[in-house]
């Protein structure tokens, strides 16, 4: 099975603790790199093909992986020359299978991945994207207001519910086919015009443990979280 990983990004919102490393490196309960623990898990999960997606210090990346031995995998890597977003760097990989995953290098989960391809596989959906129940709390009094202008509710410091991408994703490789090679192409568009196009999207519901490591205090959390997911997760 393959799985590709996206880790160009320059970690803006991780700083400071992406002002020396690439935010895949980045150590988490002071022993693996978030990215090592997604590439265990992957190898657990049964895949052996793993491509990553390169841009911000592709070097410091490509030096500390290797060609995947250390773990039992095969890494290759596509290295864009320009940010291509979230799907615009799978036009650079011409060696895809009809399905494979893809995800960020930065998301700290128990999340199953293989049964997540099989889930796909089974609805022979298009694009399968694994989704979350996120509860956002607004620290604010809001207003409801109509046409004229005149509050029609209020709620003090609400909760909303969101059901939100998780940043895991299986594709069909036809998807990637048809789209313009080394043009940035984001995620977001991917799923709007699918909708559009009326092709079969999923979502895939989780309820396990989930986190996107992209702000200082979802880092500071993994951390703490580490010791007890890691017999999960590793």
């Amino acid at each position: 099975m393959r799985a590709v990983i996206l880790a160009g990004g320059k970690g803006v919102r991780l700083h400071p603790y992406t002002a020396v490393l690439p935010k895949p490196l980045v150590p988490i309960g002071g022993e693996l790199s978030i990215m090592e623990i997604v590439i265990k898990q992957l190898k657990n999960c049964g895949f052996n093909h793993i491509t990553i997606a390169v841009n911000h210090l592709a070097n410091l990346i490509m030096a500390f992986f290797g060609d995947g031995e250390k773990w039992g995998v095969k890494i290759d890597y596509s290295i864009e020359e320009k940010p291509l977003s979230t799907i615009g760097p799978l036009t650079l990989i011409k060696d895809l299978p009809d399905n494979f995953l893809v995800m960020n290098g930065d998301i700290l989960t128990d999340l199953d991945f293989s049964e997540l391809m099989e889930s796909h596989i089974s609805n022979k959906a298009d694009l399968t994207i694994s989704s979350y129940v996120r509860n956002q709390n607004i620290d604010f009094g809001v207003l409801e207001v109509n046409a004229e202008s005149l509050v029609t509710g209020f709620k003090e410091k609400p909760d909303y519910e969101f059901l939100v991408s998780m940043g895991v994703y299986v594709l069909k490789r036809t998807l990637v086919d048809q789209l313009e090679e080394n043009k940035p192409y984001g995620f977001d568009n991917l799923v709007i015009d699918g909708i559009a196009n009326n092709i079969m999207i999923y979502s895939y519901l989780y309820d396990g443990y989930w986190l996107d490591i992209g702000r200082p205090d979802d880092y500071i959390r993994a951390n703490k979280d580490y010791k007890e997911l890691k017999p999960r997760i590793l």
